[in-house]
Formats: structure tokens, C-alpha cells, sequence
């Protein structure tokens, strides 16, 4: 292999890269690389970030050029180079065209990074069959038939992610790692109740939000906040309290939020890394733009309100 690279360097610079790139990613199939390690060999050999996006699995890894994992990334830019297998989409954070060995890079690492997903994941079940098993019209033999090719045991909960996307699992068994997207998550149920479960799970969904968050939230934790969410719907108008929050800024909202959902003033200063007093003057000048303090647990429980009353109108079915 060495002395044919370096016949192919003298001759093409870019066909020896392609195969010194052919090389390492077989090699990394060869020792059963992890996810984290081929997005790695993608970044470091692409000499920019590269990020691996999975929506069925609900799967999200970023890792920058350096070799380092970083999942919090900035905006997409649609013009970066992507290559695509199945669901598994592979980008690299490089604004300007892809080179050959890039696009060799590319297709290499998405190649295996799916292989990978399909090793340790499972293959991303039939999305028809999902239908079935969330399917209230559906008929319980149907049902039961597809809930055995999903292999989901006796019981089982639903996934429900944005633009209708429907997830299953068995009981006790976590397939779909969540957290890179909105996610609501269903009890679990006989799978005969799935469809039961589904509509939970879709409720829940209405509860979660990307920016300030939570991003996933279980049905089972809503607790009462459930029934307010069917007085909540398109039709419905805003509550006083939630045109408020509509008209804080940025920071106002950010500061509020941590600290109703923080046990105290020093850990939601520490999550906005902020000095204690530096929050306490934050948290002041919010409160005037709010209207109310949120000091006492009367104004907590009510700013708590408005903020799950926010996410409803956000997400109104």
C-alpha cells in the first residue's frame, strides 16, 4: 500500500489522498470504530468540523477539526458539503466547494458511520409498521403482528418528534437516544395501548422547546400541566401573562427561566454563569419588565404557568 501511494502522490497528488483515505477507513472498520471515532477521522482528515445527523435515531455528533467533540453547534449553513446514506446524513462546516479527497472523505465516513448505527442501533425500523402499532383505527391482530416484527415485547412506549415523526420502543429499552431534537415522550403501555401512548407522547411534544427548554419531556412527569394542554389550541387566545413574556427580551426571559426552574438563586446564577449578585440585579430589572416578583412561590407557580403556556401556544397541536 505505501509504495503504491507513493507512485500515485508522484502522479496525483489527490488519487494518493483518496486512497490514504480509503486505507484509514478501512482500517477503522477493520477494529469496529464507535460513532464518536468516525466522525472524528472525518473532521481531522477534512481539517474542518464535521457533524452526523440521524433524525430517525434521533441522532446528533459534532466534532471540530482539532478531534474534539463540541454538540453545540451554530446554525446550518445549506451550502456546506453533505453526503447522505439512508437516513444518516454526513456534513463538514466548509463553506467553500469540496475537494475530491473531501467528497472521498465524505462518502467514506458516511458509508461507515451508518454501518456503525446499524451495529450498535438497529436498523432504523419500517416506518409502516410504526404507523401500524400508533394506529387507533387499526386492528388489534395488525397491531400485534407488527408490533412482533418491531421486536417490542409485551410492553412498550412512543416516541413523538417534530413534523409527525413517531418512534417506538420496548419497555426498558432505550434505541433512541433524544435530546438533539424536540421530543415528547409516551408511558409505557401494553402494546396493544400504543396508539394511547402515542397520543401522550404528542402531547408531551407540546411541552418541549429547543431554545430555553426542557427539549425532552415525559408525559408521565406533566402531571396536571396535561389537562391544561387541552384547554390550549390553535383557536385559543393568550393568557395575559404569556402576551407579557412575548414582549421580554432575550436576556429578561433567559434569567426568569433559570431561576423558576432552579432549586435556588446560586444555581441558576452558576447555569447562567453569572455572579450571584450580578444575577440578583438581573433577576430585579426582569421582574419590572414582568409586572410581578417571582421570589415567592405565589409569583414562581405563576411565571412556571406561563412559560408551559408559552410552549402550548408555541406548539398548539
Amino acid at each position: 500500500m505505501r509504495e503504491l501511494v507513493g507512485r500515485l502522490a508522484a502522479l496525483d497528488p489527490d488519487a494518493s489522498a483518496a486512497v490514504q483515505v480509503i486505507a484509514y477507513f478501512d482500517r477503522l472498520a477493520e477494529g469496529r470504530a464507535g460513532l464518536e471515532a468516525t466522525v472524528r477521522g472525518v473532521a481531522v482528515l477534512a481539517g474542518c468540523a464535521a457533524r452526523l445527523v440521524d433524525e430517525e435515531r434521533a441522532v446528533f455528533l459534532r466534532v471540530l477539526a482539532d478531534g474534539h467533540r463540541e454538540d453545540h453547534p451554530s446554525d446550518e449553513n445549506p451550502d456546506w458539503p453533505r453526503v447522505r446514506s439512508g437516513e444518516v446524513e454526513l456534513l463538514l462546516e466548509k463553506p467553500s466547494p469540496p475537494s475530491p479527497v473531501d467528497l472521498m472523505v465524505l462518502e467514506r465516513g458516511v458509508a461507515l458511520a451508518r454501518d456503525v448505527l446499524d451495529r450498535t442501533r438497529g436498523r432504523a425500523p419500517d416506518p409502516a409498521l410504526v404507523e401500524l402499532v400508533v394506529d387507533a383505527s387499526v386492528g388489534e391482530t395488525a397491531r400485534s403482528h407488527a408490533a412482533r416484527r418491531l421486536r417490542l415485547g409485551e410492553r412498550a412506549r412512543a416516541i413523538a418528534l417534530p413534523d409527525g415523526v413517531v418512534l417506538v420502543e420496548p419497555h426498558g429499552e432505550a434505541r433512541h437516544p433524544l435530546g438533539a431534537v424536540r421530543a415528547g415522550v409516551g408511558p409505557v403501555v401494553p402494546v396493544g395501548r400504543l396508539p394511547r401512548s402515542y397520543a401522550d407522547a404528542k402531547v408531551a411534544l407540546r411541552f418541549a422547546d429547543d431554545v430555553l427548554g426542557p427539549r425532552v419531556v415525559h408525559y408521565d412527569d406533566l402531571g396536571g400541566l396535561a389537562a391544561v394542554a387541552a384547554a390550549v389550541g390553535p383557536a385559543t387566545a393568550p393568557s395575559p401573562d404569556v402576551v407579557t413574556l412575548g414582549t421580554l427580551p432575550a436576556w429578561a426571559l433567559e434569567t426568569l427561566h433559570a431561576v423558576v426552574t432552579s432549586t435556588s438563586l446560586r444555581t441558576a446564577a452558576t447555569h447562567l454563569t453569572l455572579h450571584h449578585s450580578t444575577l440578583v440585579d438581573r433577576l430585579g430589572r426582569a421582574e419590572h419588565l414582568l409586572g410581578w416578583e417571582v421570589r415567592e412561590p405565589g409569583g414562581r407557580f405563576r411565571l412556571q404557568l406561563a412559560f408551559a403556556l408559552r410552549r402550548l401556544h408555541a406548539h398548539p397541536e
